[in-house]
Order: structure tokens, then sequence, then C-alpha cells
């Protein structure tokens, strides 16, 4: 197992390296025909998906420091892609949660999204799809929970 764990490693850190690029970001924003900062659409996907979120929450889940998400929040807040209210947990903390014209924004990312990953896929059997989408999502689901108990 030792090759495996060294190989989906190696495997891990090629793909967060593509992910991590600005082109990728770059072609997908072109692509949707949106004007949103690269930086930004992350931010707005993850409300989008998992909100109402508050700052620090949501720090978490991009893997960003807390600071830096405020100012980004404050930006998406500013352009009416997101609002801020209570928290549904905590009234204390204000969360960020979608607008309308966040949505049409994250829609049109989805669907270029959509096309990017089906051209990836173009040549996989769908036997295959299903499976990487499977245990993808088991790995994810499980380093998730590693992390929690941190």
């Amino acid at each position: 197992m030792k090759r495996e764990v060294r190989e989906l490693r190696e495997a891990l850190l090629d793909l967060t390296g593509v992910l991590n690029r600005p082109q990728p970001d770059a072609a997908l924003i072109e692509a949707a025909g949106v004007d949103l900062d690269r930086a930004l659409f992350p931010l707005l996907a993850r409300v989008e998906r998992r909100g109402p979120l508050g700052i620090v929450e949501l720090a978490e889940l991009v893997g960003r420091d807390y600071t830096t998400v405020s100012r980004q929040i404050a930006k998406l807040e500013s352009l009416g892609l997101i609002a801020r209210c209570p928290s549904p947990e905590d009234g204390r903390v204000r969360a960020a949660v979608i607008t309308d014209q966040g949505r049409a924004i994250t829609t049109a990312l989805d669907a270029a999204r959509q096309k990017i990953v089906e051209g990836l896929l173009a040549d996989w059997d769908k036997e295959d799809v299903r499976d990487l989408v499977r245990l993808l999502r088991r790995f994810a689901d499980d380093a998730l929970g590693w992390v929690k108990t941190l």
C-alpha cells in the first residue's frame, strides 16, 4: 500500500497544482462570460452551496486566512453577490448568503465548468466516471472527517 499512497499523493499534488493555477480560473470565468475577480469565485461558490456561512467557517472551508476572507466577503457584498444576515446557529454571527445576482454568476460558472469537465472525461467509460465520483467523494469525506478531529 505504500506505493499506492505515494502515487495518490502525487496525483493529488498534481491536481492541486492545476486547481491553484490562475489560468484555469481565468479560462472558467471567461467561458462563463462573467466579470468576477478569480479570487472571489471560490468563496461565492461555497456560500452558494453551503450557505449561510460565517467568515470563520468559510475561511476554514477554503483554506484561507480569516482576515483575507473577511475582506473578500466585503467585496462580494459590495458587488451585490452576497448579503449578510444573522447566522441561523448563532445570532451574534453575521453569515454570508447568496443573492439572486450571485446565483446567476454561480449558475453561469457551473455551466462552463460542466462543459470543461465533460471535455476532460469525454474518452472515459461511464462506469469509470461513476467510480471516480464515488471514490473521490468517499476520500474527500474521510479527509474532511479527519481534519475535524485535529
